[in-house]
């Protein structure tokens, strides 16, 4: 069996920064997709590159959140039940899942889509930013509405089907398993069709982490990646000084954006024999039928 990985941009559009990093890195074809944060400063110039250049790559970043001090957004409905006492959305998932009433969400999800949409953007797929709407806080998730939302789009969704027994963060987390066949039960009954893994790195810059350590971290995992199709996400940023000074962890977002285009990277891709592949194998190849995926959830749900 193949060893495919989608490379995912997170994070398009936060900020100037953050887009120089990732329009370069499209450009080159050195990640399968980006996607895009409608709420977020700096989205108009990341849609309007995206259109006239007809990425169709470019997926919906559906964001909930705006978790930096110095750089921060509201939501498109403006609904207070969205918004911390300034007037912005949460800095916290855990604020967001006990404060947002649940219309609202699905409303900004549908604002959000509608924005991109408009912008030009022939949407690939939708993600979800810092995991918002997953209940991985408090367990309030919005999992059902979102999928069924991204059923009605006819879209593929990052979630993932198994959970890889390596990965630091997944692995880590007690009884995820029943939660994980819930939600992706959910996702192949609403037809929405997901990846098999999502890998995970750690976003914050590590205690005596060099780029050397964190290159070698990510090498050794692009030879023990799983058979079928992972995901990885990363937030690569252009080494600029002002988001060097005032956005935390930037100096993890310089070493991911240098990664993509590092040789060594790039060798050990073809030496590990994985196949970069993006969002349209995942929706052309992964889709479950509808209604036996169903007495599938139907039988973890009974399930003890």
């Amino acid at each position: 069996m193949d060893k495919r990985l989608i490379i995912n941009c997170d994070d398009f559009g936060q900020s100037a920064a953050m887009n120089k990093a990732i329009m370069h890195i499209l450009e080159e074809g050195k990640a399968s997709s980006a996607t895009i944060m409608a709420p977020a400063p700096g989205f108009e110039e990341a849609a309007a590159w995206s259109a006239r250049r007809h990425q169709t790559n470019v997926g919906l970043h559906l964001t909930l959140t705006s978790e930096f001090e110095a750089l921060r957004w509201s939501s498109l409905t403006g609904h207070p039940s969205l918004h911390d006492e300034s007037g912005y959305q949460y800095r916290t998932v855990k604020e967001f899942e006990e404060r947002a009433e649940t219309k609202a969400v699905i409303s900004e999800i549908h604002a959000q889509y509608d924005m991109v949409q408009k912008s030009g953007i022939q949407i690939s797929h939708v993600d979800n930013h810092m995991g918002s709407l997953y209940g991985i806080e408090t367990g309030r998730s919005f999992l059902p509405q979102m999928f069924w939302t991204i059923s009605r789009w006819g879209l593929p969704s990052r979630f993932f089907r198994y959970i890889y027994k390596e990965d630091p963060l997944l692995s880590s987390l007690s009884d995820i398993e029943r939660p994980v066949a819930l939600a992706s039960g959910l996702a192949d009954t609403f037809g929405v069709p997901i990846p098999d893994y999502l890998l995970s790195h750690p976003f914050i810059k590590q205690e005596e982490e060099t780029y050397e350590s964190f290159k070698q971290s990510i090498l050794e995992k692009l030879y023990k990646l799983p058979d079928g199709v992972s995901e990885t996400y990363v937030h690569p940023g252009a080494d600029d000084p002002w988001s060097i000074a005032n956005i935390p962890n930037w100096e993890k977002r310089v070493w991911e954006y240098r990664l993509l285009f590092d040789d060594d990277f790039t060798y050990t891709l073809r030496d590990a024999k994985v196949i970069l592949t993006d969002y349209r194998y995942v929706q052309e190849h992964l889709k479950r039928p509808r209604v036996r995926s169903a007495l599938r959830l139907l039988q973890v749900l009974l399930k003890k």
